[in-house]
């Protein structure tokens, strides 16, 4: 009961804001308000094969499928989600997010099939500055939702590079080949890989790893982000 009333207090005095419009959240809403969550531009990707994120990978690394949950533009609220989650702390917030997707995922049936997820890894000393890597507590909700497991420990990052924020697509690609390696490779031999980040721009940072997974023998790649820019 005191616990209670100190959170009603807690919640009088600083009340939880909408991350993305910064509105009053009400009882039943967290993270993002009703409002906004609908009002989010859904790609729809998953609902339909050569999409535009599908055709990123085209003639670069084979896969399966590939789709994101929203569009990611400039000054978006999509672009405020994911400021939250990376520069904020808002891992919880990238678990919710997760949960909602890997519902929506379980009504398409084109990403129900996967053996496991696994998110793409951040160099130990990034991960430790920041406290959390983004793209596992995404991947987590997914997983709750699809009933898959998070294999974390078999992509590694094994080299520290620069951020690819304002670099070009061959940039993008030198900054990041070769950071990646497989632990493990006989685990995911013969399974389908749901192969998971949190925003694809180019697709350079997810056709290392799916690359690098399939070093391993007949691996399934699919992918899927929380944003697609």
């Amino acid at each position: 009961m005191l616990k209670s009333l100190f959170k009603d207090l807690l919640n009088l005095l600083y009340p939880p804001l909408c991350v993305a419009c910064r509105e009053v959240l009400l009882n039943q809403e967290r993270y993002i308000c009703i409002k906004c969550l609908y009002n989010l531009p859904k790609t729809n990707f998953h609902l339909f094969r050569d999409n535009l994120m599908e055709q990123l990978f085209w003639g670069r690394v084979e896969i399966e499928s590939a789709a994101a949950f929203y569009y990611f533009e400039k000054g978006s609220k999509c672009r405020k989600i994911l400021h939250h989650i990376k520069y904020l702390g808002k891992k919880e917030l990238a678990l919710f997010m997760g949960r909602i997707y890997g519902r929506e995922l379980s009504l398409s049936g084109r990403f129900t099939g996967g053996d496991m997820i696994i998110p793409v890894p951040l160099h130990p000393s990034r991960e430790k500055q920041r406290g959390f890597n983004q793209s596992e507590w995404f991947a987590r909700g997914l997983g709750e939702s699809l009933g898959k497991t998070i294999a974390n420990d078999i992509l590694i990052r094994c080299a520290e590079t620069e951020t690819q924020t304002s670099k070009t697509r061959t940039e993008r690609w030198e900054n990041i080949e070769n950071s990646f390696l497989v632990k493990y490779p006989e685990k995911i031999e013969n399974k389908h890989i749901l192969l998971v980040d949190d925003v694809v721009t180019t697709g350079a940072t997810l056709e290392s790893c799916a690359q690098t997974l399939k070093e391993a023998r007949e691996v399934i790649i699919s992918v899927l982000t929380l944003a697609y820019a």
